[in-house]
């Protein structure tokens, strides 16, 4: 990193001793390495401002405004190729190229691994999209050091304070798959979750224990069951739900991934879609389409979302300032042929009541 300014100006070795580290630890924060602690880095930082040490910014938007790197957990289904399409249409719109990565987010908490942000750099990329991955304080304190906008598509956790993120209703996704199980007859509703501390995950399940209150039925804790997003975790979820005294008449499945394994679990016991069991998926992915029957699924517009992170960056790139850090994109319920009137063989018993069942209207 080249210094600029005055011969007289502050050496790195004088900011090193300012800020009370080694000239490489102060080098690699000019430099913007990802392998610094954020406390170190805020104090160098610092540093850096107070004793006027001005560096050239190895990023430039004005520069490089034609690219635009899109981070994704993976390639490898349905959800990244909905991402994908969402991103280029609006890229396209707006003249700019993406660049993929994708397989950087396999480390535990989907965290890129070290050094990729080294690349970004490197490479001169205009800004960044982020989907389904967790950042660490120092990946966050890097991208604001270097000015680099970003914007998160349906982050892991809650996001810091002021960074923008786009996502889904999902909790009012959760209350409409529960509420057409509840339309259709069936109280021993259980849910097949994703992560316990993933953001849509806990809101999907907010909303399926919000519409069973309004309906005045408790949650039972044995139906709650965590697949982590994965077909043969939620298959084997919806064994055990099987195997319970009073085993549920209806599974609302917090992907259409899940739903899959959920319909071979069920297939395995010789139960039948829906005479037996009603499904609910979300996502609306292809293989919703594909399933047999066809699944009933909550449908969040993950191309919608994509594009509208896309044309948020795009206004960020330009200098301007979302006017709020979250949008969210409506979700639907897409009834199809997993879902039907719970059998009056199957009556609810030593269903724990809190008041009157009010039947909702059948959503179309």
């Amino acid at each position: 990193m080249v210094r600029t300014g005055s011969v007289a100006g502050p050496t790195l070795a004088v900011v090193a001793r300012e800020a009370g580290v080694s000239v490489p630890t102060a080098s690699k924060v000019v430099n913007g390495r990802e392998d610094v602690a954020p406390e170190t880095r805020r104090r160098v930082t610092e540093a850096l401002d107070r004793l006027g040490y001005v560096r050239r910014p190895r990023f430039d938007a004005v520069k490089s405004p034609g690219l635009v790197d899109l981070v994704v957990h993976s390639l490898e289904n349905s959800w990244s190729g909905s991402i994908l399409h969402g991103v280029e249409e609006a890229a396209h719109d707006a003249g700019l190229e993406v660049v993929v990565s994708a397989g950087l987010t396999r480390t535990r908490g989907g965290r890129p691994e070290r050094g990729w942000l080294d690349k970004l750099s490197t490479r001169g990329s205009s800004g960044v999209l982020f989907n389904l991955s967790e950042l660490t304080a120092s990946q966050y304190a890097w991208l604001d050091q270097h000015r680099i906008p970003f914007v998160l598509i349906d982050p892991v956790l809650e996001p810091p304070p002021g960074v923008v993120s786009v996502g889904a209703a999902n909790w009012h996704g959760g209350v409409t798959a529960t509420e057409h199980l509840l339309s259709l007859g069936h109280e021993r509703i259980a849910v097949i979750a994703g992560y316990r501390r993933k953001m849509c995950s806990t809101a999907r399940v907010a909303g399926y224990r919000s519409a069973l209150a309004a309906a005045g039925l408790r949650h039972r804790p044995e139906y709650l069951r965590y697949g982590n997003f994965d077909e043969s975790a939620a298959h084997r979820r919806m064994l055990e739900l099987l195997d319970l005294p009073e085993p549920p008449t209806a599974v609302f499945v917090c992907s259409d991934r899940m739903a899959l394994g959920a319909y071979r679990a069920l297939a395995e016991r010789g139960l039948s879609v829906p005479d037996d069991v009603s499904v609910v998926g979300f996502d609306d992915l292809p293989e919703a389409h594909w399933a047999s029957p066809a699944l009933t699924t909550v449908r969040q517009p993950l191309a919608e979302m994509a594009a509208t992170a896309m044309r948020l960056l795009v206004r960020m790139m330009a200098g301007e300032q979302p006017e709020g850090t979250r949008t969210e994109l409506s979700t639907r319920l897409v009834v199809r042929a997993s879902t039907a009137p719970c059998r009056p063989a199957q009556p609810s018993r030593g269903v724990e009541r809190v008041g009157r069942i009010e039947r909702v209207g059948r959503i179309e």
